[in-house]
């Protein structure tokens, strides 16, 4: 994708700013659309979509890194955050939260320029349908790939080391079986039935978790002859 026919959404609740940035960016021939608030870019998100977004980090309500984060349960267009605040542990903050970049004010609008094109340039052109989902649905459970958390409403599913790990080879894979023998090579134990037969047992107690019926299992299943298969919705 070349650079200039991107389409950038400013969210940035100085009005200033937010014009001065917006005329920049379309002088260099980007498309361009600003928000005032985080609740007017959820607006303009549900009907558009974008290339990129660059976002404050300080503005009233609901701020730039709470946004980003929310944001990132469903959409990966990049995120590049404005702040006037530099300091480390604010930047880390940020990138944790699914940032792409993060850029500090007072900045040369050269920089933000050159950090836009260099995330541009990084984002592979594959079709939208073809981009990895970061949350997993499994009826009321939520599993995030990215950060290995299972959630059922605004409660932490506790996972054991290896229920973790099983969920992290199954995530990498929805939809498609993984055979027993793999299983046990990817948990890092030594081949044999009885090791297979400690997989089915991981298996049944991670189906506790997951289930609502764990004697009849809609979305860790048994594939006969192939193994176990991770089915989210």
């Amino acid at each position: 994708m070349a650079e200039l026919d991107a389409h950038l959404l400013i969210v940035d609740d100085d009005e200033r700013i937010r014009d001065l940035l917006r005329k920049f960016l379309i002088r260099h021939g980007f498309l361009v659309t600003a928000a005032r608030d985080a609740a007017h870019a959820r607006r303009i998100l549900s009907g558009l979509d974008f290339d990129l977004i660059v976002m404050d980090v300080m503005m009233p309500g609901e701020d730039g890194v709470t946004l980003t984060r929310s944001l990132r349960e469903t959409l990966a267009t990049p995120i590049l955050l404005l702040t006037a605040r530099g300091e480390t542990e604010n930047r880390i903050s940020g990138l944790e939260a699914g940032a792409d970049d993060y850029l500090a004010k007072p900045f040369e609008p050269k920089e933000l320029l050159l950090r836009i094109n260099a995330i541009l340039r990084r984002m592979p052109e594959t079709p939208a349908g073809d981009t990895v989902p970061k949350i997993l649905h499994l009826g009321p459970i939520r599993y995030d790939i990215e950060r290995g958390e299972m959630w059922q409403g605004d409660d932490l599913v506790r996972l054991t080391a290896t229920e973790s790990q099983l969920m992290k080879i199954f995530s990498a894979c929805p939809g498609e079986p993984v055979s027993r023998n793999k299983l046990v090579e990817d948990l890092g134990r030594d081949r044999g039935q009885a090791q297979e037969r400690a997989v089915d047992v991981q298996i049944t107690r991670l189906r506790r978790k997951i289930e609502t019926d764990p004697k009849q299992p809609r979305y860790l299943q048994t594939v006969r002859g192939a193994g176990y298969m991770l089915a989210p919705d």
